[in-house]
């Protein structure tokens, strides 16, 4: 029996397995406005906490680990260096990925948060207290390495656990919206990042914020990481998975990555969404990752200015997130998803173009119109939108895989990529492989059709909030 047919089977004997009162008579989930206010707060505070100390790192790479960790014999190769071991985070994270994923879809959504949460700000913290290149030679990067593996295995985990505890505890019309809530942790991960760094830079002379003052904001994330811990052990399980556990001894049984390629559906779709976030990816951390050694580097920004414009940027980011998720509850979350990757296409050569005037100004508001209201238009819907591919059974699997496996050259090789195009042919060509992106996300998104869409939605139950 093909994954979809099994979920089908599941969703149908739900009714039977389901607490008391989590049943109504037309056979939605019952949940109350308590639960899923705890379901959306938990998976959006912890969400930030997790993207902060993994942002920590893009952060870090382009300020501090080029001089610190690496040889400093040349500063392109060193920035290299630096930027392949924040790409190293990105490879690991469909490890973390097929493995949350595969625990999340056998023994629930909550159990694997917690465990991703211990592992990040674990990691986090023990990068803050490495010794330096000068200090230890190489084992300085091979730890750095060793620690950004273990933040990519636990992000790629955490992504897909997050976002499903808002989307499946969310009305099926209102899904774009609550699913959005848990992506605005990337905006509270970065403003919460960037503004460490900035504090620490204001307050602190160059030369005491390289030598030690950047091991603040590292320390610092084992506090948030208990906040988040706490938060997290109120959550209840999602009526989605509730009512996939119904057969509890065929989903133990099951292994969900092999569910997903033998469906037919399941597998274009994973194929098809891996195509989508191509531009998803590559713009937020052209945006939020390269442009801090290019405007600092290339045109002249000092380090202050840009991170303050990145602080100001992920506070607009924040606020247009759920209103994107929300638009998608409206319109078809395809049209919106590609009309972001469009409006990325149309806009990236004059927004590099006016930032090269120089003006802190021009170089706030680009950002603004580019990664705070544009690259949300794909982001807000994400959420909904790649959950939505997959049956309840395999969906975190589903999803996991898509958004990680693709975030590695659409995430974490975009600042090498672009760096080494830059070197190669100057900035055209870096912005031309950017639109090249941008086309194959559209592209996907065309391909992926409503009517497969539809069917896995009519196969699972909706949700009723009461009071």
């Amino acid at each position: 029996m093909d994954a979809q047919n099994s979920a089908n089977d599941r969703a149908a004997a739900a009714a039977q397995s389901d607490p008391p009162g989590a049943q109504a008579a037309d056979g939605d989930h019952q949940v109350t406005n308590k639960e899923v206010r705890t379901a959306v707060s938990s998976s959006t505070i912890g969400t930030s906490i997790e993207w902060y100390d993994f942002f920590l790192y893009g952060t870090a790479a382009g300020l501090v680990f080029d001089r610190l960790y690496f040889p400093n014999d040349d500063p392109i190769v060193a920035t290299l260096l630096a930027y392949a071991t924040f790409a190293v985070g990105f490879i690991a994270r469909p490890l973390g990925g097929l493995v949350f994923g595969h625990l999340g879809d056998r023994i629930g959504r909550k159990k694997t948060l917690v465990a991703t949460m211990y592992i990040m700000g674990i990691s986090t913290f023990l990068i803050g207290a490495i010794p330096t290149y000068d200090q230890i030679g190489y084992w300085a990067p091979v730890l750095l390495t060793l620690l950004r593996i273990a933040q990519g295995i636990a992000i790629g985990g955490e992504w897909g656990g997050a976002v499903l505890l808002s989307v499946e505890y969310a009305p099926k019309n209102r899904r774009g919206f609550f699913g959005s809530f848990p992506q605005m942790g990337i905006a509270f991960g970065l403003l919460l990042g960037t503004g460490a760094f900035t504090m620490l830079s204001v307050f602190m002379s160059p030369e005491n914020f390289l030598a030690w003052g950047w091991r603040i904001a590292f320390f610092a994330s084992i506090v948030l990481v208990i906040v988040g811990l706490y938060l997290r052990s109120k959550i209840a399980e999602t009526p989605a998975f509730r009512a996939a556990r119904a057969n509890m001894e065929g989903l133990e049984r099951a292994v969900p990555l092999a569910e997903l390629f033998k469906d037919r559906i399941s597998r274009r779709h994973m194929f098809l969404g891996m195509g989508t976030r191509y531009a998803e990816g590559v713009s937020y951390n052209l945006w939020a990752v390269f442009l801090i050694s290019f405007a600092t580097g290339s045109i002249g920004f000092e380090q202050t200015d840009v991170l303050i414009s990145l602080m100001i940027t992920a506070a607009v980011l924040a606020v247009f997130i759920p209103i994107w998720g929300r638009v998608s509850d409206s319109l078809p979350r395809r049209w919106v998803f590609g009309g972001g990757a469009i409006a990325l296409a149309i806009v990236v050569f004059p927004a590099f173009w006016a930032m090269q005037s120089g003006s802190w100004i021009v170089l706030t508001l680009v950002l603004i119109l580019v990664l705070g209201i544009i690259h949300p238009a794909m982001y807000g819907p994400q959420a909904a939108f790649y959950a939505e591919l997959f049956p309840p059974s395999t969906r975190y699997s589903g999803i996991s895989i898509v958004y990680q496996v693709s975030g590695i050259v659409a995430g974490g090789l975009t600042p090498m990529i672009l760096t080494w195009l830059l070197g190669m042919g100057g900035l055209q060509l870096s912005l031309a492989y950017v639109i090249a992106t941008c086309v194959v996300t559209v592209v996907c998104v065309i391909a992926i059709r409503p009517k497969h869409i539809r069917a896995v939605l009519d196969a699972e139950k909706d949700v009723t909030v009461n009071e």
